[in-house]
C-alpha cells in the first residue's frame, strides 16, 4: 500500500510542477512552448482551468502525503529483528555429551624416589 502511495507522490509532484509551470507568469513559464493557449483552454484561456487543476492537485497531493506519513508512522514500531524466527537458529534444548569429548590423558607410573644420603 506504501508503496503504490508513494509511486503516486512521485506522479503528483511531477504532474503538479508542470501545471504550475504552465500558468502565465512575468515569464509566460513553460505556456511559452505550447503555442497558442487560447484555442486549448476557451476564450479565456488557461487561467481559470489550470489555477482549478493546481488546487486540486495540490489538494491530493496534500491528502496522499498525509495518508504516506500515517502509514509510515504506523510501521514504525515493526523492525526486520522480529520476523526472525529464533526457533531454527537455536536449538530448543541443551545438546548434552555424555561421553568425553578427548580421551583422558594416560596415568604414569610412580616414579621411586632415591633416598637421601645423611
Amino acid at each position: 500500500m506504501t508503496s503504490t502511495l508513494l509511486i503516486v507522490q512521485f506522479a503528483l509532484a511531477i504532474i503538479l510542477t508542470i501545471v504550475i509551470l504552465l500558468q502565465k507568469s512575468s515569464s509566460i513559464g513553460l505556456g511559452a512552448y505550447s503555442g497558442s493557449n487560447d484555442s486549448l483552454f476557451g476564450a479565456k484561456g488557461p487561467a481559470n482551468f489550470l489555477t482549478k487543476a493546481t488546487m486540486a492537485l495540490g489538494l491530493i497531493f496534500v491528502i496522499n502525503t498525509v495518508a504516506l506519513g500515517y502509514l509510515y508512522n504506523e510501521q514504525r514500531n515493526q523492525s526486520a529483528v522480529d520476523s526472525i524466527k529464533t526457533d531454527s537458529l537455536i536449538p530448543a534444548t541443551p545438546i548434552t555429551q555424555t561421553e568425553p569429548s578427548a580421551p583422558a590423558a594416560p596415568t604414569a607410573a610412580p616414579v621411586p624416589t632415591v633416598p637421601e644420603n645423611k
